[in-house]
């Protein structure tokens, strides 16, 4: 996903100038270390995309929201790769904090395995 032109396509949605006030950007990558300081080589990822599709609805529909997108890859990643990308924008800070929380914390923990590969 390139960050700057989905962004501007967004931002030619009809209602997007009406309804926005603040777009959230996650971009998460693999690490060359894991959560407990071990060295990582490369990161094996699995998706279930539908799932993924299903939470991202569930946090565009949230309040106050208008869009939240969300790729999730899936694959053999090195250290440095992008993993995921979610976008949210609504209309104020609250709301579009609680979606991005909310579609990044069930992505992560319901729809994305991984499996790091030492060195």
């Amino acid at each position: 996903m390139d960050i700057s032109k989905t962004i501007a396509a967004l931002k030619a949605e009809p209602g997007f100038l009406e309804k926005v006030g603040m777009v959230l950007v996650h971009n998460g990558m693999a690490r060359a270390t894991s959560r407990n300081g071990a060295p990582v080589a490369s990161l094996d990822v699995v998706v279930d995309q539908d799932l993924v599709e299903t939470i991202r609805q569930e946090g565009e529909a949230m309040p106050g929201m208008f869009r939240v997108m969300v790729e999730a890859r899936a694959g053999h990643f090195q250290p440095g790769d992008d993993l995921l990308f979610i976008i949210a924008a609504g209309d104020i800070r609250e709301h579009v904090l609680a979606s991005l929380t909310y579609t990044l914390t069930r992505v992560k923990s319901e729809a994305i395995t991984k499996r790091e590969v030492a060195p």
